[in-house]
């Protein structure tokens, strides 16, 4: 998995054998200087791109997921023999969903990772729940109800990465379980502390702590019209960007600490805000991805809820091997000929089978998909 906060690749060898799924082994990856600046750049909505630049970068991410996947296995007893697929998200240039022609583009050549490592490779997850009506995202809703579901105990899951995302799981079995994409997680905290710091992000939320949020910004920001719309409902960097923070601000003089202790009140606050307009109250709130690490931002959410909020960690999955894992789950879902989307919380029509299967040196297919 690589996400909207771009950062690198994190890999888990996952294990499918018991009840809950075990993972053997993980690895994270971080992303060159280089690679950054080339993934921003040509993400960027505003940027007029080259299409020999994004090939290049496609091949150059197939050849880097693919060389971390030798090096996962490399810390464990298992050669590509012993994988039966590779589950690749593939990183994410552009999420459309509600244009007129939507669509979202991951890319990290599958035929250069299924070649260099001879496993059979499961990508381009998020295309086919869109041609079926749906908004491609958020996915791993599914997974998250196999792993963390409770008899008797209504669960959210919070999703902290570039975009935050929520999945509720209620404790009666009759109610359906639903998701979706809250606003901005930390993608906004990361572009301004990279700006004015040159830091990759703010560590432990320090820089924000010496900050004072701005009521009146942090109400115009909440004001936007995405946090209006009613599930299912997506969103990605692509909306909340710096071309969106720049004319909340303009011609407004605020510090830069300033700025970015509101922008981590804003994910508080929209976490928050989409929470309790469901029709679920949370017994525990389950938080995973990178805010996990933002100590501010966690004490600002433990304010607004007075249910438990735990990491994953405390229920068998480290918060940072969440998304890698959901993504082999769903790798998993498609080798078997299963659905891998939730009709209530991406909104399409019908459950499908998402993604393509690129074999791999030795790839052995289940009967279903031979037939």
């Amino acid at each position: 998995m690589s996400g909207t906060s771009m950062d690198g690749i994190d890999a888990s060898l996952v294990d499918f054998s018991a009840k809950k799924p075990n993972v053997v082994a993980s690895l994270y990856a971080p992303f060159s200087k280089t690679i950054v600046t080339k993934i921003r750049r040509l993400s960027n909505p505003s940027n007029l791109i080259s299409l020999e630049q994004l090939g290049q970068l496609d091949n150059q991410l197939g050849h880097l997921y693919a060389q971390t996947i030798s090096n996962l296995l490399k810390s464990t007893p298992y050669s590509s023999q012993d994988i039966i697929a590779i589950g690749c998200h593939g990183q994410t240039m552009h999420h459309a969903p509600t244009i007129n022609h939507p669509f979202s583009l991951q890319i990290g050549n599958p035929n250069i990772i299924a070649e260099e490592t001879g496993i059979t490779t499961i990508t381009d997850f998020r295309r086919r729940d869109i041609a079926a009506g749906g908004q491609g995202a958020p996915l791993v809703p599914a997974f998250h109800k196999e792993f963390f579901s409770a008899p008797g105990e209504n669960r959210v899951i919070l999703n902290i990465g570039g975009i935050a995302n929520i999945t509720l799981l209620p404790k009666e079995s009759r109610k359906k379980v639903s998701g979706f994409d809250t606003g901005p997680g930390n993608t906004l905290m990361d572009y301004w502390v990279q700006t004015h710091l040159h830091n990759p992000y703010d560590k432990n939320g320090n820089w924000a702590d010496t900050g004072i949020c701005q009521k009146e910004l942090l109400e115009e920001m909440l004001n936007d019209p995405y946090f209006f719309i009613e599930p299912p409902k997506s969103t990605g960097k692509e909306y909340f960007s710096p071309g969106w923070l720049a004319n909340l601000i303009a011609k407004k003089k605020y510090l830069p600490e300033d700025i970015q202790a509101t922008l981590c009140h804003l994910t508080t606050q929209s976490i928050t805000k989409a929470i309790i307009k469901t029709d679920i109250t949370p017994d525990r709130l389950l938080v995973c991805g990178g805010g996990i690490h933002n100590h501010l931002l966690m004490k600002l959410l433990r304010k607004e809820f007075s249910c438990p909020v735990n990491s994953t960690q405390e229920f068998g999955l480290h918060p940072d091997q969440v998304e890698a894992v959901a993504f082999a789950w769903l790798a998993r879902q498609t080798f078997n000929g299963l659905p891998g989307n939730m009709t209530d919380v991406t909104g399409a029509c019908r459950s499908v089978i998402l993604g393509g299967i690129y074999p791999g040196e030795k790839s052995s297919f289940p009967n279903k998909l031979k037939n």
